[in-house]
């Protein structure tokens, strides 16, 4: 793996607000507080001790006020594009006398404030969204039209995740409570009509006191003060399982808390089931890798039963962490490569790269070589699981793992959008090489003192 922050002015120095990968180009879309979207083709360098590189495509300037979701619709036909002030934007594809264009195709009016987070259904025809006014809207995208309001929050809902097999919804706030809905259709004139409900409120969990005997219920997640307009969660792509950030796990009421993000089994939806503490800074925002991967064979105590491999990122306010469900460690981990806090994180269509961007005005772009995460495969290769009735989540024992490693680097920002063009960086200063199972420290000049360790949520 090589790479490094990538020194081009993204947005006028403005901070970079999100960023997502075109699911057949691989063109990378970004957007920033200079309310601009912005294309980029990445190239990737023939030197092997050079990191990829981003070429300035175009920009699809429409937006009043800085540009805080942007997601391809799976097709890639269509861009769904989410800003202050409520404003939601789609974006179509198309064919003109010069070639190709993306043009607004429909705005999406309701939310009353800055919208943080969007996600689009597998099948394209809906679109979730959460927002500063405490509401998650679902949107039939061909309507152009409200077709739910999910008002259960009482303060900002920055994340929205949508199960890829169409039976759950997800939201995560500030309220400190994670949101899952299930989908219970309601037929009106012989038309089945999509409805989600409110499944389970996930908040506190119960902790030991100091008295064995006693136990008392402390907060999962972290409250508003977490500086970050961002907590972007994310489920599997095979539905099985669900990450979630701004964890903040207490083991018991005389310890300190611990940033975390959560996975939670989709046979089990009310609580966690695994934790992956380590992190000095807070989890904003968790990406999966779109491609699947064949078994390395060559972890024994796995987290997950899956006969295949999934590769997911981490991302907290000042680094990365690269997970597969076939080890315990991380098989990456980045740090200090922005002066403020990640704000976003995308897999290219292929998975050969990862791109982060920040509240300081640049991206990051990581390049795995050929083969370097393993073999690919399609999920149709593979025997599908059930995931309804199979618990795909492992919970340990008493055993601990535990992982070495230091991230203490970068500082943290909220969603101040500051300038800073004076900042350089050393993009060569990672290490080279990373094979499938084994832990990379991306930042070889600090030295390894903090500990993950995977764990169960007892």
């Amino acid at each position: 793996m090589k790479g490094g922050t990538v020194q081009i002015n993204w947005h006028e120095t403005k901070p970079v607000l999100t960023l997502d990968f075109h699911p057949l180009s691989g063109l990378l879309c970004t957007g920033g507080a200079d309310f601009d979207i912005k294309l980029w083709m990445i190239n990737s360098s023939e030197d092997q001790k050079k990191s990829p590189g981003a070429t300035y495509q175009n920009s699809l300037s429409y937006h009043s006020s800085a540009v805080n979701a942007l997601r391809f619709s799976p097709s890639g036909e269509q861009l769904a594009s989410g800003a202050d002030g409520g404003e939601l934007l789609i974006w179509k594809l198309n064919s003109t006398d010069a070639g190709k264009a993306w043009k607004v195709l429909k705005t999406l009016a309701f939310h009353r404030k800055d919208l943080l987070d969007l996600q689009w259904s597998t099948d394209g025809a809906y679109l979730i969204s959460g927002s500063v006014d405490n509401s998650c809207i679902i949107w039939d995208v061909n309507k152009g039209s409200v077709h739910q309001i999910l008002d259960g929050h009482f303060h900002y809902v920055q994340g929205v995740a949508w199960d890829p097999l169409k039976k759950y919804a997800a939201s995560l706030s500030s309220d400190r409570t994670l949101r899952v809905y299930v989908n219970k259709p309601t037929k009106s004139k012989g038309v089945e009509k999509t409805n989600y409900v409110c499944q389970h409120v996930i908040a506190k969990l119960e902790t030991q006191t100091s008295e064995e005997s006693k136990s008392a219920r402390s907060h999962l997640f972290h409250d508003e003060t977490l500086p970050s307009f961002f907590r972007r969660l994310a489920w599997s792509p095979d539905g099985s399982f669900l990450v979630v950030p701004a964890g903040s796990y207490r083991p018991t009421t005389a310890s300190e808390s611990v940033n975390t993000a959560y996975v939670f089994s989709r046979k089990n939806l009310s609580r966690p089931a695994l934790m992956l503490p380590g992190a000095s800074k807070p989890v904003v925002t968790v990406r999966f890798c779109p491609m699947t991967f064949n078994l390395q064979g060559s972890e024994t105590s796995s987290l997950f039963k899956l006969p295949y491999r999934l590769i997911f990122a981490v991302a907290t306010l000042n680094s990365l962490y690269v997970y597969d469900t076939e080890s315990v460690q991380p098989i990456a981990i980045v740090a200090g490569i922005h002066y403020s806090a990640i704000t976003d994180i995308a897999w290219s269509p292929c998975g050969k790269y990862l791109a982060l961007s920040s509240q300081d005005g640049y991206c990051t772009l990581l390049e795995f070589e050929n083969q370097e995460l393993g073999s690919s495969i399609s999920l149709r290769e593979e025997k599908q699981v059930d995931h309804e009735n199979k618990n795909t989540v492992q919970k340990l024992d008493d055993s601990i793992v535990e992982v070495t490693h230091d991230d203490s680097s970068a500082s943290h920002g909220g969603k101040e959008k500051e300038e800073d063009t004076g900042k350089e960086k050393d993009e060569n200063n990672l290490e080279k090489k990373v094979s499938p199972g084994t832990r990379t420290t991306l930042n070889p000049n600090k030295t390894a003192k903090r500990r993950i360790t995977p764990m169960a949520v007892d």
